[in-house]
């Protein structure tokens, strides 16, 4: 791969076209936020409970966040900082864009990252990795007002059974998720089953420290990318 794909993929032009995307990525997340406090208000929810979920949540971030950071490093090496800042700011799912970003490259008939992968190659992933967003996005976008009243009539209206299904297909995603890791072997087997079990203990011991109890999932996770890492 030469010295001038990455000159292109980094010019000033590209970085002026992903920034304002990833400003309206920010603008969003804090209308999001100003309309849950908003929502807490009305509902008397107390405030002191809203920080402490988004503390929660912000803690269990950093897990996900340093696996899609080293993706990001190996990508931007390849299809240069700028439209990997946009692609996973907007998506956030760095397994997929890299897969997108790999499937176009062998598409055109080179490897991704390859001595052979010239301008044309890096063209086709950039648009593969575009294109590959838009079906979520339309659906979300089409269909996404109708999905509570789905649910609710899935229900039937029973809170309790409402419950059992959220959780049941929260299950099943997390589920699908973690049967490609668990099916490979290896590193991925190690994270996903040390994870697991750390998640098991330190829940156990926030029945009794409960101040540990929205930092579980983040500590869970971490433990699980260094026992990966570390075999």
């Amino acid at each position: 791969m030469s010295e001038q794909i990455i000159r292109v993929a980094n010019e000033r032009g590209v970085w002026l076209m992903a920034i304002p995307m990833v400003v309206i990525v920010v603008v969003q997340a804090l209308l999001y936020c100003r309309l849950a406090f908003r929502a807490a208000d009305k509902i008397g929810f107390p405030r002191e409970k809203c920080w402490r979920g988004f503390r929660a949540g912000a803690i269990t971030a950093i897990g996900p966040c340093l696996a899609i950071f080293i993706v990001m490093m190996g990508m931007m090496a390849v299809i240069g900082a700028p439209i990997t800042w946009l692609r996973l700011s907007v998506i956030g799912a760095a397994p997929t864009e890299l897969t997108a970003a790999t499937v176009g490259a062998q598409a055109y008939g080179v490897e991704f990252g390859s001595p052979k992968y010239d301008m044309m190659a890096l063209a086709t992933s950039w648009w593969t990795m575009a294109i590959n967003g838009v079906g979520w996005l339309l659906l979300v976008a089409i269909i996404g007002k109708y999905l509570e009243g789905m649910r609710e009539k899935m229900g039937g209206g029973d809170p309790a059974w409402l419950a059992v299904i959220s959780g049941a297909a929260m299950l099943g995603c997390f589920a699908y998720l973690n049967s490609s890791s668990i099916l490979a072997g290896g590193p991925r087997l190690v994270a996903a089953v040390t994870g697991g079990v750390s998640m098991v203990i330190f829940l156990n011991i926030a029945k009794r420290a409960t101040w540990l109890r929205e930092y579980c999932l983040g500590i869970a996770m971490i433990i699980g990318i260094v026992a990966a890492a570390m075999m």
